[in-house]
């Protein structure tokens, strides 16, 4: 039961409980038919009491789902340092070294807001990185905008090699021509500032995350500076998908 859920029970049971007190003290319905309930269960004033008293000051559902919520975060959190310690042992193979600090793991959560309220947009509510460098940069992606945004796009795995756009696409002038000839798909939807802000990180791949319909709800991404050709094995998107359909499952609240 989620949190919400769980207050919700505590506070409709309160509500009730002091609805029926009032009820007996004003003698709504009727008087006559409170004589009758006491009458028949003496008891009943002051199990309405206890009640009320009870489930107002102690809460009992959302404490309970209060503990389970720990518990459930400690198993997510366990399952996203174990991938991700995966993630960074398959990048030993890469030559040039990639350093432990290098890999960013992060997951992303399709959300509607009032800049985009119907389709929303990717926001990431989490991220792992051995070290404070490179510096994780502000994206927020709509579908088609950065490796992330062609994963909700195309609604499938998506690895772009973004080094070697980086080696190619040295000034505007190429990009725009490879962005003319290519697509936008193929510069992952970004103008020139926005690939020069974004493209330190030289590989990218990212998995889709599904509800319970099976529609897109966001997405897991794993990124390092460079061995995108190396990095793009089953291993790695083995991994991701594991990973991804456990966050699914959880619906992002212990992420």
């Amino acid at each position: 039961m989620k949190m919400a859920a769980a207050r919700t029970v505590d506070r409709s049971i309160v509500l009730v409980a002091t609805v029926l007190l009032a009820g007996k003290q004003y003698g709504f319905p009727s008087a006559e038919l409170w004589k009758d309930v006491e009458r028949e269960y003496s008891y009943v004033l002051i199990v309405l009491i206890l009640t009320a008293g009870f489930f107002g000051v102690v809460s009992p559902c959302e404490s309970w789902s209060q503990r389970l919520r720990v518990e459930r975060r400690l198993v997510m959190r366990r399952h996203v340092l174990t991938a991700f310690g995966q993630l960074i042992e398959v990048c030993r193979s890469v030559t040039p070294e990639i350093a432990v600090s290098d890999p960013g793991l992060h997951i992303w959560q399709r959300k509607r807001n009032h800049r985009h309220p119907l389709r929303g947009e990717l926001t990431r509510v989490a991220t792992y990185r051995l070290g404070a460098s490179p510096a994780t940069r502000r994206i927020r992606p709509t579908p088609g905008v950065g490796v992330v945004g062609l994963c909700w796009k195309l609604d499938q795995e998506v690895s772009v090699d973004v080094a070697r756009l980086a080696r190619d696409l040295v000034d505007e002038a190429a990009f725009s021509s490879y962005r003319a000839q290519e697509g936008a798909d193929s510069v992952m939807g970004f103008g020139w500032e926005e690939f020069q802000r974004y493209r330190h990180r030289g590989a990218v791949f990212a998995t889709p995350i599904r509800n319970g319909r099976s529609g897109f709800a966001g997405c897991v991404s794993f990124d390092v500076s460079h061995g995108h050709d190396a990095l793009d094995a089953p291993r790695i998107w083995h991994i991701l998908n594991a990973l991804s359909f456990v966050v699914g499952e959880d619906g992002f609240e212990n992420v």
